[in-house]
């Protein structure tokens, strides 16, 4: 077990399975010493709990936390092209996307649970740069989806 993943077990968290692609594309892609994910919903066991607009349906509370599910589902992508997570050197970058009702203004906050995560299991290589984007609708309906951008050693 690597030591991101001890961390996240003292968290009551395990990395899940990848998450099957929902179109053609695959779950991440490494290119020299860079991880590259796609986009990661908040599925729990292949499935979407909460689906809706963040500032309607979903609560910023929810999202937040649904934001720290994709994290985790992101570093589950991650594992799978490394092979363990202690190879990581650093998260470079993070884009959160957010499906805001239209008032809604909170985005940085919501994808605080996927830069809180990443920050919890990897410490300071967790941190990262960072964007938090309103979007209109997200697939399935998600509230929110989240990919990274890891450098990792040979």
């Amino acid at each position: 077990m690597s030591a991101a993943e001890a961390k996240l077990a003292e968290l009551g968290l395990s990395l899940p399975e990848v998450a099957a692609p929902l179109a053609s594309y695959v779950p991440v892609v490494r290119s020299g010493s860079y991880v590259f994910t796609s986009g990661q919903l908040p599925l729990v066991e292949g499935k979407l709990g909460v689906t809706g607009k963040v500032g309607a349906e979903v609560t910023p509370e929810e999202a937040k936390e649904l934001a720290r599910t994709c994290a985790l589902n992101a570093l589950a992508a991650v594992k799978s092209a490394i092979g363990d997570l202690d190879k990581v050197v650093r998260v470079v970058k993070v884009v959160g996307f957010v499906a805001s009702a239209p008032d809604f203004t909170g985005q940085p906050g919501v994808v605080n649970g996927a830069s809180e995560l990443l920050g919890q299991a990897l410490g300071e290589a967790g941190v990262h740069a960072r964007s938090a984007v309103g979007v209109a609708v997200l697939p399935l309906d998600a509230p929110v989806e989240v990919e990274i951008q890891v450098e990792v050693a040979d």
